[in-house]
């Protein structure tokens, strides 16, 4: 569904007028909420299977729609992935151990509008060296965001976050993007995590998209496993990874996805 307002760029990128916004704050807002709740619930000894009917009872009580229910055959409300799973990850009958850190990624849709976020969470004692993956990558899409405003571009967005996180020793994953939504799940533009400034297209007032950058703690390159959805690093190690929904403003940007009560990064001391 494509709102009745707005126009289309030449790049099929859709603009959204002004009134939209609240819309998207209000799905942003639902689904903040509920990776803010899911977070108690993350424990040495839970299963992902478990975090996720969660989640999916949260939705139902809330009185909106998940967006991955069924999208492309898929079947549970939730992306989970833990530790060198890069996105996609399934939930299932794993147990969190000691030191896994894992992304949960939620997309709702509220009276028609799409809610898309993930964050990173912890089971039990956070390793240093995961402690400092997540951060740089939490540190990388707030860079990334910073550069959101009318008459940049998206290669300023990707160059923004790809600088940051290899002047970091960290790799940026390539084989994923960020996308445009609103009134539709996945729209362009594709959101390119790396990238040189000045290049793609322009930003406008109106556009919508998510940032949502994957880091690895080594090589960049990922491999799909055999039940066609689970990303991994090609060398087994560490990823992670934060998306937020983002408005482009008239003088910058709009955050959908904010966490009402500041628990964005895992350890509850950053509101971004």
């Amino acid at each position: 569904m494509r709102s009745k307002t707005g126009r289309t760029t030449k790049d099929g990128i859709h603009i959204y007028e002004q009134a939209d916004f609240a819309g998207m704050h209000a799905a942003g807002a639902v689904a903040a909420r509920i990776l803010d709740d899911i977070a108690a619930h993350v424990h040495v000894g839970q299963t992902t299977g478990e975090l996720d009917r969660l989640i999916t009872q949260m939705i139902e009580e809330a009185g909106v729609t998940s967006a991955t229910i069924g999208y492309k055959g898929y079947q549970h409300a939730s992306c989970i992935s833990i530790n060198h799973v890069v996105c996609h990850g399934i939930p299932g009958d794993k147990k969190l151990k000691d030191g896994d850190i894992l992304n949960i990624d939620v997309t709702v849709i509220v009276d028609g509008w799409f809610g898309d976020t993930s964050r990173m969470y912890v089971a039990g004692k956070l390793p240093r060296k995961a402690e400092r993956l997540i951060q740089i990558t939490h540190d990388a899409l707030m860079k990334g965001i910073e550069v959101v405003k009318p008459g940049n571009t998206f290669g300023d967005i990707g160059h923004a976050i790809q600088s940051y996180a290899e002047s970091q020793r960290v790799s940026v994953v390539r084989d994923f993007c960020g996308h445009g939504l609103g009134q539709v799940f996945h729209a362009p533009p594709n959101v390119l995590h790396y990238g040189r400034p000045g290049t793609g297209p322009v930003l406008e007032e109106g556009m919508f998209f998510t940032i949502e950058p994957m880091l690895n703690l080594g090589r960049a390159e990922t491999k799909v496993l055999a039940d066609d959805w689970t990303a991994v690093t090609r060398d087994k190690s560490l990823s992670a990874q934060f998306e937020h929904s983002v408005g482009v403003t008239a003088d910058g940007v709009d955050i959908f996805t904010l966490s009402p009560s500041g628990r964005f990064h895992p350890t509850f001391d950053t509101d971004s």
